[in-house]
């Protein structure tokens, strides 16, 4: 049993990925520069939480410039990353749900007084609406109006078809419109 541990052990590193052209590097430096904030208001909107969700944009990137060599569709990087956000989300959602399992609660976003100055009394309401919804309703929510993505390009974001997008967006504006009609 030792020797197969050891044998594991002293296996070679796998080597490194392929060296990327100075063009590759500047592809993703680009698409980085152009969309970070926007990926990273779009991940704050699924987790309500600001570093949460910047480490999620920077982890999509990284995956981005990892798997470059092996990126199929190059031209087509924003669904890719905008999937890879929205992936990351999730994951970290169900850790989120398995440290609620073992009575880890976690701390509801904080709202600085420089936040508060930003956000109108409306936006953290329409805010706190949104993210009470469910995880797939705010996925879709986010996807077609904040970000403006068609039905189309949402579905292909979320994995799933044109009509889930509808269904799911009409449940979810129900469903926004019971919530701050309560509200007011």
């Amino acid at each position: 049993m030792h020797r197969e541990i050891r044998n594991v052990m002293e296996d070679p590193p796998p080597p490194p990925p392929a060296t990327e052209t100075p063009a590759e590097a500047a592809a993703v430096a680009e698409l980085f520069s152009e969309h970070r904030l926007g990926l990273v208001r779009f991940a704050f909107l699924l987790l309500g939480d600001q570093e949460t969700a910047e480490d999620v944009v920077q982890d999509a990137f990284a995956a981005v410039h990892r798997r470059w060599s092996r990126l199929a569709d190059r031209d087509r990087l924003l669904p890719y990353v905008r999937t890879a956000v929205l992936n990351g989300c999730r994951a970290v959602h169900r850790r989120r749900a398995v440290a609620r399992r073992f009575g880890v609660e976690r701390e509801a976003p904080f709202w600085s007084a420089e936040t508060q100055a930003l956000l109108g009394e409306t936006r953290r309401e329409v805010f706190a609406a949104v993210r009470g919804l469910s995880r797939r309703r705010r996925e879709a929510v986010v996807l077609r109006y904040y970000l403006g993505l068609s039905e189309a390009e949402t579905a292909e974001v979320m994995g799933v078809s044109r009509g889930t997008v509808k269904s799911t967006v009409s449940r979810a504006l129900d469903a926004l419109a019971g919530k701050l009609k309560e509200g007011r």
